[in-house]
């Protein structure tokens, strides 16, 4: 296979990654126990405020793990068109989270999980650092954000 694309510059890369934000739907969530057990599961997300969005119930192992873990790794795409963001978690019971941000993943997703009778939880997950990168000539440069800042 031959690559024929020159790679995408930083400005290109950012612009992608916050457009995959605002129209992807679901995101695969990879978490650990406190064993180091690892989880991954695809779930339903929405982009508000700077913050991916996530809701899961909080007794099922991704809900424990994000609560009491506080951090995530998130990813996008396929093997050819990558986005990695490894991110905080702050755990929010149906009740406590911010009426906005519920409203917006209702409005993304058609779900309301505080309407839900079993105890869901809301994960506000805050991005520290993303990558994002097409075939292994945009592997340099891959990182858009460090430390919680955009580096473009």
């Amino acid at each position: 296979m031959e690559i024929t694309e020159p790679p995408r510059g930083p400005e290109q890369r950012k612009r992608d990654v916050l457009n995959r934000l605002e129209e992807e739907l679901d995101v695969w969530v990879a978490t650990a126990d406190p064993a180091g057990v690892p989880c991954l599961v695809a779930l339903w997300f929405v982009w508000y405020g700077e913050h991916l969005w996530l809701s899961t119930r909080l007794t099922n192992p991704t809900g424990r793990n994000l609560r009491d873990g506080r951090r995530a790794r998130l990813a996008f795409g396929s093997t050819r068109d990558v986005v990695l963001i490894d991110g905080a978690a702050e755990t929010f019971t149906a009740r406590e989270v911010p009426a906005d941000a519920a409203d917006a993943f209702r409005a993304r997703t058609g779900w309301d999980p505080r309407e839900e009778h079993a105890p869901y939880g809301y994960f506000r997950v805050r991005p520290r650092v993303v990558q994002a990168w097409r075939e292994v000539h945009e592997m340099p440069g891959r990182h858009v954000m460090r430390d919680g800042v955009w580096v473009v």
